[in-house]
């Protein structure tokens, strides 16, 4: 693994993080969230966790109408704690026992050590691992009165467990934190909490205010997820993102298991209400993103 300064060097450019920006944040499912994304948050993100020796990634959104969690998460979840540890660094995955499941299929999938996807409580995760850095991907941040919403704006604090306290230890220990989502009630889009509050003032009292020192709103968290690997990958000059069929594999093992579209509560191949098809597709404009870099490596075999 090459050295801290070595590796600094390296910061990812302007013009791959605009052309990231375009293809993830370009509001394509008119949420208006992915708006406020600008490319010095895939610069500031890779930089900041390019070096860190152990990172844990926190996803899982349950559906309670639908009685599971939804699709939206743990391929983003698994594909980043997948690139650090091929990296040669520490990953885990943390999410909560209603979502544990799903994860840990989706992990099989993509060939991540289904032992390091763990349930999690927020009172003891921390010491248990000591990560020096945590991202949040797809996870509900409380809102201004303390509890959790969805899109429909119905409180299911009920079925959040409040993992989103860690981003809140995270910052009085001094743990650096990325926080992406895409309906600005997941953790870290309350660095946003203004913007949005003016741009969905028929949603601003679901919105979430937990704050990370870094929030990258997208399109699909999923897509957010995958364009920071791109981001580190184009860092450690070495593809660490989807290989082969990836995207199909952890889809449909999750799906099989019991997740379900966010948007139509439906045990189908879809991400919100996306078909896999678009989901292949951003993973192919990642990599030939990356492809783009001159002083790439080889490490081609197997990759999209």
């Amino acid at each position: 693994m090459r050295r801290r300064d070595q590796i600094l060097k390296d910061r990812l450019s302007l013009k791959v993080a605009q052309e990231i920006t375009s293809l993830v944040a370009s509001d394509s499912c008119g949420r208006c969230v992915s708006r406020l994304c600008r490319p010095e948050h895939w610069q500031s993100a890779a930089e900041k966790f390019a070096v860190l020796p152990r990172v844990a990634v926190v996803s899982g959104f349950f559906v309670p109408y639908a009685d599971a969690p939804e699709t939206d998460g743990p391929g983003g979840a698994i594909i980043l704690a997948r690139a650090f540890l091929e990296q040669g660094l520490k990953a885990e995955v943390w999410t909560d026992g209603l979502c544990i499941d799903i994860f840990r299929a989706c992990a099989l999938a993509a060939g991540f050590p289904e032992q390091l996807v763990r349930d999690v409580e927020a009172e003891n995760a921390l010491t248990s691992f000591s990560p020096e850095g945590v991202i949040f991907t797809e996870r509900l941040g409380r809102a201004l009165d303390g509890n959790y919403y969805n899109m429909k704006k119905r409180d299911i604090s009920a079925w959040t467990p409040k993992l989103d306290e860690l981003a809140i230890r995270c910052a009085q220990i001094g743990v650096s934190t990325i926080g992406i989502g895409d309906g600005g009630n997941e953790v870290g889009m309350g660095n946003f909490y203004e913007e949005l509050s003016v741009m969905l003032p028929d949603y601003r009292e679901c919105l979430s205010v937990v704050k990370t020192d870094i929030a990258i709103p997208v399109d699909v968290s999923n897509w957010g997820s995958y364009a920071l690997v791109t981001a580190l990958s184009d860092v450690w000059g070495v593809w660490r993102g989807h290989r082969g069929e990836d995207e199909r594999a952890m889809t449909e093992a999750i799906v099989r298991s019991g997740a379900v579209d966010g948007v139509s509560g439906k045990a189908e191949l879809t991400v919100d209400g996306l078909p896999l098809s678009c989901h292949e597709a951003v993973s192919y404009g990642l990599f030939e993103i990356w492809k783009k870099r001159p002083d790439r490596t080889e490490n081609d075999e197997g990759c999209i």
